[in-house]
């Protein structure tokens, strides 16, 4: 047995390859470097969903219907209340099931579109301000941003969350896309397919993990603070939250993708010096006291200063994920349903046997 599955090979895919050693991405031939800045989140659907989802719109007028699914969906935030007290992505993970499981294109485009609409919110509703319908003449990204703010974002705005969403659309067979691909083989409809993905995502080790590099830099608060705070939270057995990651032996590719996304948006935009001399003084003590362990910078850590720069709360840094995440679950879930079969592995039994009788 490999804990963890380590190493053992569970699906074979078109969709995206993660190359560790390398620190390599691709996603459907192309490299991230390819992608980021060249293609936006309408555009990195077309090219995910692109045969394996029967009548999904042209790139061009997928912007257009993704708007209308919007606005769609708007509904369910108007008529459907979400308890007091629940965050932003439990908020997410409650509307979003409330999306039946029809047509399956128009059930795709549906949930392609739920964490736009859901995110801000909820986000919105937590601070006592009610809820900004869609514009549906608007790209996704940018409208996104317009109903968490209630005014329409800045080009280059618009532009870095797009960045990001591009991105995290896929990472391989990551924890949240395998849950997606497990229930998609039992063929319940894509709603829990995404809903098994969301799950997932909202684990520590997962998804969750960029809302705690925000608390990180908020407790160092000064560069020259640095080095100090981060031997003494490993001195505590804290974990520095923002680097090693279970796949990449050298830097996360997707990290410098997002520090040059924050570096675009201006001088003033996040808190990029502070985070710079963080992320060296962590390196640098990570490799005094892990010399045999590889443990780089992952996306999480620019993750957070990038989401935070455009005025994401930390609660729902994680939504902003399923944004685009829910790009690669989707493809994932219809690849699987299109070429697999039931995923039912087998497991070891080693507890006690009953005794016999005598």
């Amino acid at each position: 047995m490999s804990a963890g599955l380590d190493d053992v090979v569970a699906a074979h895919t078109v969709l995206s390859e993660v190359d560790g050693a390398a620190g390599r991405l691709v996603m459907r031939g192309h490299s991230l470097a390819e992608l980021v800045g060249r293609a936006g989140f309408e555009e990195m659907a077309a090219l995910m969903l692109d045969g394996l989802l029967p009548g999904l719109p042209s790139e061009r007028s997928l912007p257009a219907v993704l708007g209308r699914s919007r606005v769609a969906l708007f509904d369910i935030v108007e008529h459907v209340p979400v308890s007091a007290g629940l965050g932003p992505f439990e908020a997410l993970r409650a509307w979003t099931a409330q999306i039946p499981d029809g047509e399956e294109g128009e059930t795709a485009l549906r949930l392609l579109a739920a964490p736009a609409v859901f995110t801000p919110a909820a986000v919105r509703k937590a601070r006592g301000l009610a809820a900004v319908a869609p514009d549906p003449a608007l790209p996704q990204a940018a409208d996104t941003l317009r109903m968490l703010r209630g005014e329409a974002p800045s080009q280059a705005e618009a532009a870095a969350l797009d960045a990001y969403l591009v991105t995290v659309a896929d990472h391989g067979l990551n924890a949240s896309t395998f849950a997606a691909r497990v229930v998609a083989s039992t063929r319940p409809g894509l709603v829990s397919a995404v809903l098994a993905g969301l799950g997932a995502l909202k684990g520590p080790l997962h998804g969750g993990a960029p809302g705690p590099v925000i608390e990180m830099l908020d407790g160092i608060g000064d560069p020259a603070d640095a080095r100090a705070w981060l031997e003494a939270a490993l001195d505590r057995g804290d974990r520095l939250m923002g680097f090693g990651h279970r796949i990449y032996r050298v830097r996360d590719p997707r990290a410098d993708a997002l520090k040059q996304a924050i570096a675009r948006l201006g001088a003033d935009a996040g808190r990029l010096a502070l985070a710079e001399a963080v992320e060296q003084a962590a390196l640098a003590i990570l490799r005094e006291r892990k010399p045999r362990r590889p443990l780089e910078t992952n996306v999480e850590f620019y993750t957070a200063l990038l989401l935070e720069a455009l005025g994401f709360p930390p609660d729902a840094f994680t939504c902003v994920f399923a944004l685009g995440r829910t790009i690669g679950w989707l493809a994932h879930a219809r690849e699987q349903i299109e070429t697999g079969r039931l995923i039912r592995p087998q497991s070891v039994y080693v507890g006690p046997q009953p005794r016999q009788a005598a």
